[in-house]
C-alpha cells in the first residue's frame, strides 16, 4: 500500500458483519498499527439495507454488488461475512483480483469448495496477495496464553483434549428456520457453525492435528416455521404457519485421536438449555493441565501437577496482566475485555502480517484441514459411528 493506508471491503452487514465493523473501526485506536485503515466500501444483497449498514457501521460507501469492489482501486482486503455457500466463489474471484482476504469460519460449505479456496490463496501468494480465516477465539488472552503453556511444555506430553461449545438458541420448536438451519446455505449445523471453533482450539492450544475420529450428529427439531423475512438470528416466524424442513444438525459429537497420540472428545450443541456460548476446553498433560470456559472469557485455570500434592490444584490466573496475550493493548490489569476483542485482536495481528509481507495464520489451508474433520464427522455418523482415518 503505497500510501501506508489499507483500504476494507466488507462482504455482508448481519451479526458478524457488525462485529467485524467494530473491530475495523477499534483496531486503529487501540494499537499501533503499521498501517491505517480505510473503511472503504460494504456490500450486500439490497442496496437500501447496504447504505443504512455503512452510515451505522462506519462505512464509506455502500453497494449492492460485491463484484464492483474488486475493481476498486481503494479496496485492498475483502472481509467475507457471508453465509458458507457464497465463501468460495468471493474468495476465489477476490484472490484473483489481487486483494487480500479474510474469510469467516469455517472456510467453506464443503472439502472440494475449500480446497479450491486454498488453492487459489496458494497461487496468489506467489504473487504477495495474503489470506487468513477467521476462528476469533483463538486470540482470546486466555485461549493465547493456554497456547504458550503447552508450546513452554508446562503441561509435558498431552494425554487428552476435551473440549464443548454449548448453546441454547434454538432449543424452542417455534424458532424459526433461519438460514443457518439450512445446508444449502450453511453446509452444517451445529457442527461446523460452532463445531469448526473448538476443532481449530484444540489443535491451536496442543500444536497437534486430528488424525482420526469418530462422530454421531443428531437434528432434533425435524421442521420449524418459515421466517417471515430472512435477516438472520432474530427473524420472526412467518404468520401463515407454514413449515419447512431443518436440512443440518442440531447437535454433534465425535471422539478422537491427535498426532501426539493423545485422546480428544468433543460436543456441539445449540440445545444445551441454559448455556448461551460455553466454549469449554481442558487440556490434561503429564506435567499439568489447563481449562478455559468462554463465559467466563478472562480467566485460565492451570493446575502444576510438578508441585507436591500437598501445594497443587487447579489455580485461577486473571489474564488481563501487561504480559498476558494482547492484554497490554486495552485496560489496567483486572478489567478485562469482551467478546468483541477477539475480533480486534485478529485485526491488528492481520495488518501487521500484510504490513510485513507475512503469511497470517490460520491459513486456508488450515480452513481445509478443518473442513476435512468436518466432513469426517459427519460421514462417521451417516455410516454408523464408523471410525476413519483423516
Amino acid at each position: 500500500m503505497p500510501d501506508g493506508t489499507l483500504g476494507v471491503a466488507l462482504v455482508g452487514h448481519s451479526f458478524m458483519g457488525a462485529t467485524h465493523s467494530h473491530a475495523w473501526r477499534t483496531a486503529p485506536r487501540v494499537a499501533d498499527l503499521p498501517l491505517g485503515i480505510d473503511m472503504a466500501v460494504v456490500a450486500g444483497r439490497d442496496a437500501g439495507r447496504a447504505k443504512s449498514a455503512a452510515s451505522q457501521l462506519g462505512w464509506r460507501d455502500s453497494t449492492d454488488d460485491w463484484r464492483s469492489v474488486l475493481t476498486r482501486d481503494d479496496v485492498d482486503l475483502v472481509d467475507i461475512v457471508t453465509p458458507g455457500d457464497s465463501h468460495c466463489e468471493i474468495a476465489v474471484a477476490a484472490l484473483e483480483a489481487g486483494k487480500h482476504v479474510l474469510c469467516e469460519k469455517p472456510l467453506a460449505n464443503t472439502v472440494e469448495e475449500a480446497q479450491r479456496m486454498a488453492d487459489a490463496a496458494r497461487a496468489a501468494a506467489t504473487g504477495g496477495v495474503l489470506s487468513m480465516v477467521g476462528f476469533n477465539y483463538r486470540r482470546v488472552p486466555a485461549i493465547a496464553l493456554a497456547r504458550k503453556l503447552v508450546a513452554d511444555g508446562r503441561l509435558g506430553s498431552i494425554r487428552h483434549v476435551r473440549a464443548q461449545y454449548l448453546q441454547d438458541w434454538i432449543t424452542d420448536p417455534e424458532f424459526p428456520l433461519v438460514w443457518r438451519l439450512q445446508a444449502d446455505r450453511a453446509g452444517s449445523g451445529a457442527l461446523g457453525d460452532i463445531g469448526a471453533h473448538i476443532i481449530d482450539l484444540s489443535q491451536f492450544v496442543t500444536g497437534a492435528r486430528i488424525t482420526g475420529l469418530t462422530g454421531l450428529t443428531e437434528t432434533f427439531v425435524k421442521q420449524r416455521p418459515l421466517p417471515s423475512e430472512s435477516a438472520g438470528l432474530s427473524a420472526g416466524a412467518d404468520s401463515a404457519g407454514a413449515m419447512g424442513e431443518v436440512t443440518v444438525d442440531d447437535a454433534a459429537l465425535f471422539l478422537a485421536r491427535f498426532s501426539d497420540g493423545a485422546l480428544g472428545s468433543f460436543e456441539a450443541t445449540r440445545f444445551a438449555s441454559g448455556r448461551k456460548n460455553a466454549i469449554r476446553l481442558e487440556v490434561n498433560g503429564s506435567l499439568g493441565s489447563v481449562a478455559f470456559d468462554f463465559e467466563q472469557m478472562n480467566e485460565l485455570w492451570f493446575h502444576d501437577h510438578t508441585l507436591p500434592a500437598a501445594e497443587a490444584g487447579f489455580r485461577r490466573i486473571q489474564t488481563s496482566e501487561p504480559d498476558h496475550p494482547y492484554a497490554a493493548l486495552w485496560y489496567p490489569p483486572g478489567h478485562g475485555v469482551g467478546y468483541d476483542a477477539s475480533f480486534v485482536h485478529q485485526v491488528v495481528d492481520l495488518v501487521g502480517d500484510v504490513a510485513a509481507g507475512r503469511a497470517p495464520s490460520p491459513s486456508f489451508d488450515d480452513g481445509v484441514q478443518i473442513q476435512t474433520v468436518l466432513d469426517a464427522v459427519s460421514r462417521s455418523s451417516d455410516q454408523g459411528t464408523t471410525w476413519l482415518d483423516l
